[in-house]
């Protein structure tokens, strides 16, 4: 191939992508584990860091315990680190960016090299509890608003607050965002936001109101864990939820985690760098599609592929 036809036929950008809570669902991570060895040493990890088989929690554990969001937050993590563990050896090409959303973005971390996997599954335990202890169940609250821009979302938080918390809290797409604050300030949103064209402003069955001030006192706790851990710097770029912009720097990482806490997931925004970037394939690593149908409300042409189990795998792998 000459150079010039190089140059007018670049590799096609490629994006890892890694869910968040709301994509765990029993059984996940057992047929990686049945069928990759490397995700088999992925899950004794998990087991042996945080003292207790996280695998069982996953493979057979009922719902409601993997509900919970210290079980979840670690459990999401470990299905997607060991779907990228088995990827990486079998010669999956490697991405050019990569991004997730919330938690996901340890897995993005852990994929990257910036952070031991060992040290994410003990830090994404206590975030989970640090989160799920910041504010008495039935005092925050969450809700999806469907079909609205986020400048309106914005002023109809604003003016629902009262003196209490309610903003945005995840921007997952131009005509999806996710609102979060006390629960009395969310319903006053939602009642808003119906009068001026939502589609659907429906509450979300959420132990905690995540990604909002009330999660303040989580955010303290995890930031002196945080300080604790190692960051190396990144073999590929992350696209940071708090920016929706590019980083590569160890350092970096650590107050980006800590601002995450209580700040809107940026996830559209993040979409759009990626696109502009000119990423044609986003592959999801991890239980579920979630990530992947977002994408699609952002962009119908890019190619969305999934890891989430031998035969997304083998199927992915194919159609690269």
């Amino acid at each position: 191939m000459s150079e010039e036809s190089k140059t007018q036929n670049p590799k096609p950008k490629i994006a890892y992508i890694f869910p968040g809570q709301g994509s765990q669902a029993v059984g996940m991570g057992k047929d990686l584990f049945d069928n990759f060895a490397p995700a088999r040493e992925v899950f004794a990890q998990a087991d042996a860091a945080l003292g207790f088989a996280l695998s069982e929690l996953c493979f057979s554990g009922t719902a409601e315990d993997l509900a919970l969001t210290a079980n979840t937050q670690p459990a999401i993590l470990t299905v997607s680190v060991a779907a990228f563990r088995a990827m990486e050896a079998e010669g999956f090409p490697l991405p050019d960016f990569v991004a997730g959303h919330s938690l996901g973005e340890y897995s993005a971390l852990v994929a990257a090299g910036a952070l031991d996997f060992a040290d994410a599954v003990r830090t994404v335990r206590k975030r989970g509890t640090y989160m799920q202890e910041a504010v008495p169940v039935g005092v925050g609250a969450m809700a999806a608003i469907l079909g609205l821009p986020l400048e309106t979302v914005e002023i109809a938080c604003d003016e629902a607050a009262e003196g209490e918390v309610c903003s945005p809290a995840n921007i997952n797409s131009p005509s999806q965002i996710v609102i979060a604050g006390n629960a009395e300030a969310v319903d006053r949103a939602i009642e808003l936001l119906k009068t001026r064209g939502a589609k659907r402003a429906i509450k979300l069955n959420v132990s905690a109101p995540f990604h909002c001030d009330l999660m303040f006192p989580a955010q303290e706790k995890l930031t002196k864990d945080l300080q604790e851990i190692n960051f190396s710097d990144l073999k590929f770029p992350i696209i940071e939820n708090v920016s929706a912009e590019s980083n590569t720097q160890g350092e970096r990482v650590r107050t980006a985690l800590t601002e995450q806490v209580s700040s809107p997931v940026c996830w559209a925004q993040s979409v759009e760098y990626l696109l502009a970037e000119e990423v044609a394939t986003f592959i999801e690593i991890g239980a579920g599609k979630v990530l992947s149908g977002l994408v699609r409300q952002i962009n119908r042409e890019v190619r969305c592929l999934n890891v989430e189990n031998a035969e997304s795998f083998r199927n992915t792998l194919q159609s690269l």
